[in-house]
């Protein structure tokens, strides 16, 4: 039987709003329906919706959306007003991982934010990088870099991830002495999110993060109220192949609640070498504790082994391929086995406690306990001539042409053959192994129509850092060569030219140790159409580096003193609701934040830096809002300026392979623009939406003179960097952020149990990345005044769709969900960086940069199809 529509029904109307309980935002589709009959009615794209019952007698009406606990009411009136449902996740209104102050209310709290739910994370997410989730929206850019799995970066406002926070139910998760999001540790986050809001510029955090650019902001699953469960398996190209379990046992009669979900991804990857197997978990158990408390415990974690590929090649590489764009230079054969020449993997459990106490009406307590133990490292071969570029005089041994795999047994035959046993060639790890405890704690008091808010953010954290030899490859030993003349020395000084064998550490083992301890207040104002905030933060984070190698362990300079930087933010902010359909908002903030530990100390020892100083920004903003039944814009305009930023590169010298380290420090940013999201529902079954945004990111200044510092111990200075006017981008490798990205998406309700989508995303003015050390002053004298200008990138664009059948399988709910990526296959760089510069700037033209050019190519078309069955 199909549905009756409201309008086709005689009676009374009723009307109100359905929002998120959350963050507030209109549950856009969702179904009003009438108990008992088919009368139903949708809810708009500001929430709204109307539906006629019978004029005679009690009605109750049923609010359901798919990811949201079903909610039934008796309609009393005209005039429901505001309704909310929770996540499934967050159904148990007692029982909650954390009490997530840093969402942001939608027309109330005064930032941009953006947010993705369970149904377009389900319906568009099957194959997707996870934050390749948020690239429709406005200021962001992501790339899945190398094409490794969990190897995927993300940009917000042309700032890259070390200046964007990610949260995990409010808890900071960066990575704490790069400040970078790195994916792979957090690869199955998306199957246990339960929401995610990205929010650009400073956000609603209250904690000391690093927040410039935006914060993603992730829900998790925490404890649904009634029992069942779900079985999903997924199959794609490149035989990708996903299979997933969760349970949940729905709260006791003695207040307990328990849930769990695992995961198993493998996949070879769209480039050969890119292999991959991947595990994903979680746990929860909550217990009600009267009538006013709750205890929840939380883990959650990814454990993953994956190929990856570091080496740029240039275009004439590829296109002189057999594999075209899928080229990858850093795989080979072992023994007949698939072997990649770089390799990670690594394991970052979460764990948290969290206790939430309603001491009364008006005070509430949230406190919760984190742990993080990383283990893991990256797997490189190394040793003498190594190089992975094709062709190279330096290269390794291939098994055929140029173009070949690596022959990893010739490296090991060749090793055999060395008379003293040494290994010419050999893999290591790279090993980063850390821990990581907090502690955030939120008392809030509501006095009136203020909320105040202080609290507690302490932090510790330890990283250990060395080389540990992986495999010799047919060799016995290598010899850890310490050279007493250098600068920045290698080796161990305890136990110098020692032959070091499989499991053995040499050239480096430290430690860095930091502490951080902050406080924090906010009041916040909300009283009919206005709301407004004010929050403080402070905190002191201390710094310390212990080095095993390069100090004798008689020596008390192997512990360094602890290094102490002050920190704070202030910012505030306000919101008009002019009225139903408009508001607008205003934010302003700044903050000092202490430099990242790996600017403090330089010269790989536990030498200070002194030209590490606290960097600052400043921002303000202004937005507008429209919401009405078919049709909701944001339009927002911001500047931001980023001041004593310092940085740490790593460059490959290009005429004899030495490696050498820069050390740059006064780096100025400015990033303004303009963005604009809407959406349009002209009928009830379609949604369109998109966005723009049109950023200027670059530096207003030169630096300041920038130590250089080379593994075969040369240290000196150099002139200062020419950087003013360029555009903003990661130096080295990481790369920069297209400076116009747009999108459109079209969702269409075919059939009650159908829906189509498609996505169509456009990047332009995206620019290379380069060696800033190149661009003294010294070469732009011999360029006779012809000044260096980043390398524009072709403009491209790419669709992907999908579908989704919802149907009734052996009596429970099931879905068929297909997607496609790069639906036309379209041929782009998705990032690339100019990897010479040489010293007469005025002799570039389009072909000899081109060469100097290394790329890597985005993802081809791929697919994916999902089958998930809930129980």
């Amino acid at each position: 039987m199909g549905i009756t529509h409201a309008q086709e029904n005689s009676g009374k109307q009723i009307k109100g709003r359905l929002l998120d309980a959350q963050t507030k935002e209109p549950l856009i589709g969702a179904t009003v329906s009438v108990k008992g009959t088919t009368t139903a009615a949708s809810v708009t794209l500001d929430g709204t919706f109307k539906i006629k019952v019978p004029a005679q007698g009690n009605t109750t009406l049923v609010f359901r959306y798919i990811g949201y606990v079903t909610k039934e009411l008796e309609a009393t009136g005209t005039d429901l007003g505001t309704i909310t449902l929770d996540p499934t996740s967050a159904s148990v209104k007692e029982v909650v991982v954390t009490a997530n102050a840093s969402l942001a209310i939608d027309r109330r709290t005064p930032i941009a934010a953006s947010s993705v739910n369970k149904v377009y994370i389900e319906e568009k997410g099957a194959g997707a990088e996870f934050p390749e989730l948020l690239k429709s929206t406005p200021g962001v850019m992501t790339s899945r870099g190398g094409g490794g799995y969990g190897d995927s970066r993300i940009n917000i406002r042309g700032f890259s991830s070390n200046n964007v926070a990610l949260l995990i139910n409010g808890i900071p998760v960066n990575d704490v002495e790069a400040g970078k999001i790195y994916w792979n540790d957090w690869a199955g986050l998306a199957d246990v999110t339960a929401s995610m809001q990205v929010q650009r510029g400073l956000g609603a955090s209250k904690v000391a993060v690093p927040s410039l650019g935006g914060t993603i902001n992730i829900t998790t699953k925490t404890t649904e109220r009634q029992e069942g469960g779900t079985v999903q398996q997924s199959i794609g190209t490149f035989n990708q192949a996903k299979t997933l379990v969760s349970y949940s046992t729905g709260l006791t009669n003695k207040g307990w609640a328990t849930s769990f979900l695992l995961s198993r991804s493998t996949g070879d990857g769209y480039a050969p070498g890119l292999y991959y197997t991947g595990y994903s978990y979680f746990a929860n158990v909550s217990k009600l504790i009267g009538e006013s408390q709750t205890i929840s415990f939380n883990l959650m974690g990814a454990t993953q082994n994956h190929g990856q590929r570091y080496t740029f090649n240039n275009i004439n590489t590829y296109r002189s391929s057999p594999l075209g764009i899928r080229y990858n230079s850093d795989y080979g054969y072992l023994n007949g086995v698939l072997t990649s020449a770089e390799q990670n993997y690594y394991n970052k459990p979460l764990a948290s406690i969290n206790h939430n106490w309603q001491i009364n009406t008006t005070s509430s307590l949230s406190t919760v306990l984190y742990a993080s133990y990383g283990n893991g490292a990256a797997r490189y071969l190394t040793g003498t001539n190594v190089t992975l570029t094709p062709g190279s005089s330096t290269g390794v041994p291939r098994t055929g042409d140029i173009y070949s795999p690596i022959d990893f047994n010739a490296i090991t035959k060749a090793n055999v053959s060395n008379a003293d046993g040494t290994a010419s060639r050999y893999f290591i790890n790279s090993v980063n192994d850390h821990k990581q405890y907090g502690i955030l704690s939120t008392y809030k008091k509501t006095i009136g129509d203020i909320d105040l808010l202080a609290g507690i953010d302490g932090r510790y954290y330890e990283g250990e850092h060395y080389n540990q030899v992986n495999d010799l490859l047919g060799g016995s030993y290598i010899v850890d060569t310490r050279s007493a003349s250098a600068t920045s020395p290698t080796g161990n000084i305890n136990n110098p030219n020692a032959h070091i064998g499989v499991g053995g550490k040499f050239n480096n083992d430290y430690r860095y140790e930091i502490a951080q301890e902050g406080v924090y207040i906010q009041a916040e104002y909300n009283k009919n159409d206005l709301s407004a905030f004010v929050s403080l933060a402070g905190n002191n984070t201390s710094n310390r580096r212990v080095d095993y190698f390069n100090y004798l362990d008689t020596d008390p300079n192997q512990t360094s003193k602890w290094v102490n930087f002050l920190g704070y933010q202030a910012k505030g902010g306000a919101n008009y609701n002019l009225d139903s359909h408009n508001n607008i908002f205003a934010n302003i903030g700044y903050i000092q934040r202490a430099p990242l530990v790996a600017n403090i100390f330089v010269n790989k020892k536990n030498d200070l830096n002194p030209d590490a100083k606290p960097e600052q920004l400043m921002s303000y903003e202004l937005g507008y809002g429209f919401r009405s039944s078919i049709f909701s814009a944001n339009v927002n305009v911001y500047r931001s300026t980023y001041k004593n930023r310092a940085k740490t590169a790593t460059f490959v010298d290009q005429t004899d392979n030495s490696v050498y380290n820069v050390n740059i420090s006064g780096i100025n940013e400015v990033h303004q623009g303009v963005e604009v999201d809407a959406k349009l529902r002209p009928v009830k079954d379609v949604t369109l939406s998109g966005s723009l945004s049109i950023g200027d990111y670059h530096y207003t200044s030169n630096t300041g003179p920038t130590q250089v510092t080379s593994d075969n111990g040369k240290s000196f200075t150099q002139d200062a960097l020419l950087l003013k006017g360029l555009k903003v981008g990661e130096f080295g490798t990481a790369n920069t952020s297209a400076q116009t990205t747009a999108a459109l998406g079209l969702d269409v309700q075919v059939f009650p149990q159908v829906k189509i989508g498609a996505n169509y995303n456009y990047y332009a003015r995206y620019y290379a990345t380069f060696d800033p050390s190149k661009l003294t002053t010294t070469q732009q004298a011999s360029a006779g005044g012809t000044a260096f200008t980043n390398y524009r990138l072709p403009n491209f664009s790419t669709v992907d769709m999908n579908i989704a059948y919802r149907f009734k399988f052996a009596g429970l709910d099931a879905a068929l969900i297909g997607n496609v990526y790069n639906l036309f296959n379209t041929t782009y760089i998705s990032d690339a960086f100019e990897t010479a510069i040489p010293n007469s700037v005025a002799a570039y033209g389009f072909v000899p940069r081109t060469n100097n050019l290394g790329v890597w190519y985005g993802s081809p078309r791929t697919y994916v199809a999902t089958f998930k069955i809930n129980f």
